[in-house]
């Protein structure tokens, strides 16, 4: 893997420009927003978004398309944008012209080596692996690995994390964080200032909002690390250099080490007072004091789901047996990382039984059941799901889902969820119809939706490229019935040394 901010600025556009980039979350194979990005960037150049736009983008609302992850199965959500494509683009084409990407990148360099150790900054894949597989194995060497070195050297732990970083990002920061505080406030109506022109496309797309940026991308993750990495240069102003304890930073996830819990608390405070400069602030619920780092360092649910890594196959034979240790792991440890990972091991094991075992019902009942607790696991459970479903009568099959289907409506507000159940649901061998009201959904059924308000394009050609009919790159009736476990494996090998 290469960190981004050591990739040439032509290497980062097109790292950009990538659908998996600009949505770094799973959807089916069937939709991809690539091509549409590769259309839009052809159209704009490298024009001024003014140059396309008869109104301001800031006048409208609905110029981002969001959608909700539920992450509990009733009342938390993670919201998700899709950042209006035009506005994608263009912000591509800013931070990534030659001198502006050669002037962040090295003000995000002037951040390092202080009081904080940034473990996330963005990464790029040189292998077959995902970028998000990559990044997944940074967080691991870095946080993880490093955690558990520092308990040589350290007594002490506090893990904490920001509440809703994203949303509660104030977007003059991004300003500050580029140029630094008095540079941003003297140029603050300087439309030419690299950090402004920033700010300003941010807020055109979210109703001229100044607070929250989009959830969801790899271009976002990116700003945010801009912003963050300024905060960590002003708690390295305030601590001064890192002697007697040590801080590790993955995005939001703050990780404290001090030989003390009175010494760990006065540095939280100051890691508290300089994110809220920015408009943030740290979850006082998610926060935990270890007097083990070891123990600290690494996540209950991952200890937990070492211990299940086999699924107990020696006292738990069947399959039935296996899918209660899940399902109650997952009660356990709901939407874990760790639960997704055991997921997509049984989701590989499970494809392998071709005969209909007598308890199919009773397994289809369980895995579902996992879906509805942990949403987040869900394209793991849609694969299992499938291949179950696929093993029952023709005439079955439609039964079986709509009973799915009626239990997964249980939980509210879900469109990501819904999108991975229709995967499951669209190919002709099943004949099962979902009807959902998620957009996403409805343009895969054919239907002329309108995903991001585009009344403020003046261009015919933008317009053009803009169809959000392209997001379709397949017939989602032809695609098999079972899920293969690639479709939904963030990586294959190895997965539990991450």
């Amino acid at each position: 893997m290469k960190r981004l901010i050591d990739a040439s600025h032509a290497d980062a556009k097109k790292h950009f420009l990538k659908g998996s980039s600009y949505f770094n979350g799973d959807f089916p194979e069937y939709v991809s927003f690539e091509p549409m990005l590769a259309e839009v960037s052809a159209v704009l150049g490298d024009k001024n978004l003014s140059d396309f736009a008869s109104k301001w983008p800031a006048n409208y609302s609905g110029v981002n398309y969001s959608f909700t992850a539920n992450k509990d199965g009733r009342f938390s959500w993670r919201p998700y944008e899709l950042i209006h494509p035009a506005i994608y683009v263009r912000l591509v084409n800013l931070i990534c012209k030659p001198e502006n990407w050669a002037q962040v990148t090295a003000r995000l360099a002037s951040f390092e080596k202080g009081a904080v150790v940034c473990c996330s900054s963005p990464v790029m894949s040189i292998d077959d692996q995902s970028d998000q597989a990559a990044q997944v194995r940074n967080w691991w060497q870095a946080v993880e690995q490093q955690s558990i070195s520092h308990s040589l050297d350290f007594s002490h732990l506090i893990h904490t994390d920001v509440t809703d970083c994203y949303g509660s990002l104030y977007t003059h920061s991004i300003s500050w964080a580029l140029h630094g505080l008095e540079t941003a406030k003297k140029m603050k109506g300087e439309k030419k200032l690299l950090g402004n022109q920033i700010d300003g496309l941010i807020q055109s797309s979210r109703y001229g909002q100044t607070n929250g940026i989009a959830q969801g991308s790899v271009l976002m993750d990116f700003i945010a690390e801009l912003v963050l990495g300024w905060v960590d240069l002003q708690i390295t102003e305030e601590l001064g250099e890192a002697l007697g304890f040590r801080i590790l930073r993955y995005r939001d996830d703050y990780r404290i080490f001090a030989n003390s819990d009175v010494h760990a608390e006065a540095i939280l405070k100051v890691v508290s007072d300089k994110l809220r400069s920015v408009g943030m602030k740290l979850g006082v619920a998610k926060t935990q004091v270890s007097p083990n780092v070891v123990e600290g360092a690494i996540k209950p649910d991952k200890l937990a789901g070492i211990e299940l890594q086999d699924l107990g196959t020696t006292n738990a034979k069947t399959l039935q047996k296996q899918l209660l240790r899940l399902h109650a792991f997952g009660l356990r440890y709901p939407n874990s990382g760790a639960l997704r990972r055991l997921l997509s091991e049984f989701h590989t094991k499970i494809v392998a039984q071709k005969d209909k075992p007598d308890d199919l019902e009773v397994q289809i009942a369980i895995a579902t059941d996992l879906g509805l607790t942990s949403p987040q696991a869900f394209p793991a459970v849609a694969g299992i799901l499938s291949h179950l479903i696929s093993l029952s009568e023709q005439d079955q099959k439609e039964v079986l889902w709509g009973r799915v289907r009626d239990k997964m409506h249980r939980v509210p507000y879900n469109g990501y969820l819904e999108i991975w159940l229709q995967r499951v649901t669209k190919p002709k061998s099943v004949g099962f119809d979902l009807v959902s009201n998620e957009n996403i959904c409805r343009i895969v059924n054919g239907e002329i939706v309108q995903l991001w308000e585009s009344g403020w394009v003046g261009s015919k050609s933008l317009k053009t490229a803009l169809d959000a009919s392209k997001i379709l790159v397949d017939d989602p009736t032809s695609i098999p019935e079972v899920v293969a476990p690639k479709e939904v494996e963030l990586f294959t090998k190895n997965a539990w040394a991450y």
